[in-house]
């Protein structure tokens, strides 16, 4: 009897079914010589700081170094502290029974991380010997289970997989773990944390926070000049700037209506916009939150459901590549992507004898290839399922497609002793810019703005009939979005555009493709951050702890970045984990006695009138704010639905009766909504909400 052991109930049922397992049991599956079982996620994991005897957070703990570590069933936090999960428990138990019954098990948790992580904890935590073997598959198509199975690998030739993983969980949990107590200790503010890679991707928010807020905007000036012919004209601009408003002006009295311009130069040339690569998660990520405002978790959420129907490929890949031997399937599926509905007109013009092939590197495919479709008519998608599915489908498209191709013109001009240029840049063939057309692929070089189509030869001398001065002035980098904020995570917070040299900075980003959604999650759930329109800002708590370890080596992004190239090198056989685990405890010790050293300010007794007794005070507390006196009872508590009130609100709130508009609240349903917190008669908190204008009758 052989056991076979998937990551989802879902994907256990699918590996059933295609190797003729039919007979249900509770929590497995039997027949035809196997017994086909599932984990539901991390079903065990590391053992919290009381299973080796640490009790609350004190000095003389820290920092805590567990050696060994232990395997727990998976925990869930209640009322009563973390217990063990009665599900999880229940589901391990399954499993070991199908184990005990089997002479070797095949491994088919997701081929990754993470997945190989989930065996290898249930595996080690029952206490198997057995030998075990891997199915490696990046779709869940019945040709992919099945091509898979006969192909197993020896589970031994992902030992360095499962090292990499176990090193990841291990540190977050020293660094976590410790940094968080200790944080809690200086501070004596409860749910908070800081970690390896959650601390780092909030100092990237606040830093950019900061420096967009404190930005000083610098005026300066700018000279253009007009020259036409036969009815069309072109704007030159000055090549330099000024920097006041007198040279501008000084500069601009030169001109008469009997100036002239001199054509001293005219370049004419062909650029190309390479197309894109395939999608990676990442990537994949970025551009649903700038085209369609989802967030990295739901992206990811959805596209791991889309796998597990088996319309695309592994989710949770890092690699944009594909290798030469999926390119058969690759084309049938181009066939299929261009009778789409969204791409029908660009598929009638679409090359296929003539595809362009930078995205197939047998090379570059690291253990998934790019995120592909793959071939499966789709069946009743939701509206997120549906942009996901269309944008990978119609990034193939382009990554196949030719390149854009442009015609750049440069003409310089002198006149009245000053040089002036114009700069344009036309499309001559969209190539594979056509697929979705959108505005946002446009390059830097791109005209902007209607500068004139007026052409000119050099040596020419052209009347100029119109000259004025701009105003304009500096701008701050602006703060991040969720797609900016996860471009940064992977090249370490550097500002890199060229997406070759993007590619060489991935091994030293923060996060990896799989887990970056979730580190954003937690700060929010942390209320460390929160969105504005699209940006993220951090809060009045988030920056609190920002100023706190902001010169410490926990909120590192660039270390932190090196740690991720240290694990691929585990992963990759160079680099013995003993080495990264004896560095991380070393920084574990060292960031513990940083945050305990840290002095925060005592903190400040708010009080405000009571406004329903009219005797007490009320205090304003972390949690809620409270009025002294015994007998009036008025308590607010300070987070409202998804909204901590700040101490700005809690005033307009004691004032007036009621805050100004709070953008953002989220109701049950997801919904998010605008609103007012206010008292109503008997002075309890309810929400107020803006009154619709009313048009004028006619």
């Amino acid at each position: 009897m052989i056991a076979i052991i998937a990551e989802k109930p879902s994907v256990g049922q699918d590996i059933a079914r295609v190797i003729g397992v039919t007979e249900k049991k509770d929590g497995y599956m039997a027949g035809n010589g196997y017994l086909v079982t599932w984990a539901l996620g991390h079903l065990v994991s590391l053992a919290m700081p009381s299973a080796y005897g640490y009790g609350k957070a004190s000095h003389e703990d820290l920092p805590m170094l567990p050696e060994p570590f232990q395997l727990v069933v998976r925990q869930i936090k209640t009322d009563r502290g973390m217990v063990t999960d009665i599900g999880a428990a229940k589901q391990l138990k399954v499993i070991d029974e199908v184990f005990s019954k089997c002479d070797s098990i095949i491994v088919a948790t997701d081929a990754g991380r993470e997945g190989e992580l989930i065996f290898r904890y249930i595996y080690h935590h029952l206490g198997y010997t057995k030998p075990f073997k891997r199915l490696w598959i990046s779709s869940l198509t019945d040709e992919a289970i099945r091509a898979g199975l006969s192909n197993l690998k020896d589970g031994e030739a992902y030992d360095s997989l499962y090292h990499a993983a176990d090193c990841r969980a291990k540190a977050d949990w020293l660094v976590g773990m410790n940094a968080s107590r200790a944080l809690a200790l200086a501070s004596g503010m409860p749910n908070n944390s800081l970690g390896r890679v959650q601390t780092p991707t909030l100092a990237m928010i606040c830093s950019r926070y900061k420096e967009n807020r404190d930005f000083v905007s610098t005026p300066y000036w700018q000279l253009h000049i007009t020259l036409e012919r036969l009815g069309e004209f072109r704007q030159f601009a000055h090549i330099e700037d000024f920097k006041s408003k007198e040279q501008a002006e000084a500069a601009h009295a030169r001109f008469s209506p009997d100036s002239t311009a001199l054509i001293t130069k005219v370049e004419r040339k062909r650029t190309y916009q390479q197309a894109p690569l395939l999608y990676d998660l990442t990537t994949l990520q970025k551009d649903c939150n700038t085209h369609h405002d989802m967030s990295a978790e739901k992206t990811l959420s959805v596209a791991q459901a889309l796998y597990e129907k088996k319309y695309i490929s592994y989710p949770r890949t890092g690699s944009r590549y594909i290798s030469h031997d999926l390119m058969e399937q690759v084309y049938d599926s181009l066939w299929k992507i261009a009778t789409m509905p969204e791409f029908k007109e660009y598929g009638k013009r679409f090359d296929f004898e003539h595809l362009n092939m930078r995205s197939v590197d047998d090379d570059k495919v690291t253990d998934h290839h790019a995120l592909i479709i793959t071939g499966i008519e789709p069946e009743e998608l939701n509206a997120h399922e549906q942009i996901v599915y269309t944008m990978i489908a119609g990034r193939m498209l382009e990554a196949f497609s030719p390149r854009c191709e442009k015609e750049s013109l440069v003409m310089d001009a002198t006149a009245e002793d000053m040089k002036f240029r114009s700069r344009s840049t036309t499309i001559v063939n969209p190539g594979w810019r056509a697929v979705f057309a959108r505005k946002e692929d446009a390059e830097k070089d791109e005209t902007e703005a209607n500068k004139g189509t007026a052409r000119f030869a050099e040596g020419e001398q052209i009347p100029v009939t119109g000259y004025g001065t701009a105003q304009r002035k500096t701008i701050p980098k602006p703060l991040y979005t969720e797609a900016t904020l996860l471009a940064a995570m992977e090249t370490c917070g550097r500002n890199i555009t060229d997406e070759r040299a993007k590619e060489a900075m991935k091994e030293l980003g923060i996060g990896t493709p799989a887990t970056r959604a979730a580190i954003i999650t937690t700060l929010f759930k942390r209320d460390y951050i929160e969105r504005s329109g699209k940006a993220l800002v951090p809060t009045e708590k988030g920056l609190y702890i920002y100023e706190a370890v902001k010169d410490m080596q926990v909120a590192n992004v660039e270390l932190t970045g090196s740690w991720e190239k240290t694990l691929l090198q585990i992963e990759q056989h160079t680099l013995e984990t003993r080495s990264f685990m004896h560095s991380i405890e070393s920084f574990t010790s060292q960031v513990t006695r940083e945050v305990l050293g840290l002095k925060f300010p005592a903190p400040k007794q708010h009080t405000l009138p009571c406004p329903k007794c009219g005797t007490g005070k009320v205090m304003i507390r972390p949690k809620v704010a409270k009025c002294d006196n015994p007998d009036c009872g008025l308590l607010v508590f300070r987070k409202v639905l998804n909204k901590e009130l700040n101490e700005q609100h809690l005033e307009q709130l004691f004032s007036s009766g009621a805050t100004k508009l709070i953008k953002g609240f989220k109701g049950k349903k997801g919904n998010s909504f605008d609103a007012a917190v206010a008292f109503d008669d008997e002075f309890n908190v309810t929400l107020a909400f803006p009154e619709k204008k009313r048009g004028k009758k006619r």
